[in-house]
C-alpha cells in the first residue's frame, strides 16, 4: 500500500507537469491489442503479449500524428468483477482516464464475447464517470474474425450474432455510432490510415477549442494529405 502511494504521488505529479497538451487514453477489455496499438502509432516499443495482464503500469508517450502532437496513455486492460485487492492497484490507470480528453475504446472483435466486454468497460468507465469522454471505438484484430458456419438448411438450427460476417455486424448497432468507429488490425497494420485519420479529426477538434490561435498551423486532414501528395 505504500508503494501504491508512492506511485499515485508521482502519477499526479507527472499528469500536473503535462500542461495543456491534448490527452488520449486507450481503454480496453485485457487482451485486445491496445500495447499493439500503442507501437504502431507512435512508433515506441511497449511490452506487449498475448495474454491476460501484458501490460500492469500505465505507460505515456508523446505522439504526433501528422504535425498535431498529444499524449497516448496505454492503460491496464479492463476485466469483468474487479476483484477488490487490484482496485487501488488500477487507481492511477483509472485517474488517467478519467483527465484525458478522448478515449480510444479498444475493442477485440474476434473475441466471442466481446459485447460482453464492451459493457464491462462501459461499466467501469461510468463509475469513474468517465462514460461520456468523446470516444473512438477502435474494433481490432479484423485479420482474425472469422464467423460461424452456418447451414440454412438445417431447420434446427438458428442463426445467430455468431454468424455474423463483419459487414453484417457494421450494419447493426455499430452503424448508430456514426463517425466514431473504426475497424483495424493493429499487428497487421490494416486500415491504420483511417484510424489515425479519426485520431487526428477528434484530437484537432479539441485542440482549436483549446487554442484557437492555433487552428492554422494543424489545417484539415484532406488538405494535409493534398500538400503531401503536391
Amino acid at each position: 500500500k505504500k508503494k501504491l502511494l508512492t506511485i499515485d504521488k508521482q502519477m499526479a505529479t507527472q499528469r500536473g507537469n503535462r500542461g495543456k497538451m491534448v490527452r488520449v487514453a486507450l481503454v480496453g477489455y485485457t487482451n485486445v491489442g491496445k500495447s499493439t496499438l500503442m507501437n504502431v502509432i507512435s512508433k515506441s516499443e511497449v511490452f506487449a503479449e498475448n495474454k491476460l495482464f501484458a501490460t500492469l503500469d500505465t505507460t505515456v508517450r508523446k505522439v504526433v500524428v501528422k504535425n498535431l502532437p498529444f499524449l497516448l496513455t496505454d492503460t491496464v486492460g479492463f476485466i469483468r468483477k474487479l476483484p477488490t485487492q487490484l482496485v487501488e492497484s488500477f487507481k492511477s490507470t483509472l485517474d488517467e482516464v478519467r483527465e484525458s480528453d478522448l478515449l480510444l475504446h479498444v475493442v477485440d472483435i474476434a473475441h466471442g464475447s466481446f459485447e460482453d466486454h464492451i459493457a464491462s468497460v462501459n461499466k467501469i468507465l461510468s463509475e469513474i464517470d468517465a462514460v461520456d469522454k468523446p470516444t473512438i471505438m477502435v474494433f481490432n484484430k479484423i485479420d482474425q474474425y472469422v464467423a460461424e458456419d452456418y447451414d440454412p438448411e438445417d431447420l434446427l438450427e438458428e442463426r445467430t450474432t455468431a454468424h455474423y460476417s463483419l459487414e453484417e455486424w457494421k450494419r447493426t448497432w455499430m452503424a448508430k455510432m456514426g463517425e466514431n468507429v473504426v475497424f483495424i488490425s493493429a499487428i497487421e497494420k490494416e486500415n491504420i490510415e483511417s484510424f489515425k485519420k479519426k485520431v487526428y479529426d477528434q484530437v484537432r477538434e479539441i485542440h482549436v477549442k483549446r487554442f484557437p490561435y492555433n487552428a492554422f498551423l494543424f489545417p484539415d486532414w484532406e488538405e494535409l494529405i493534398k500538400s503531401e501528395e503536391e
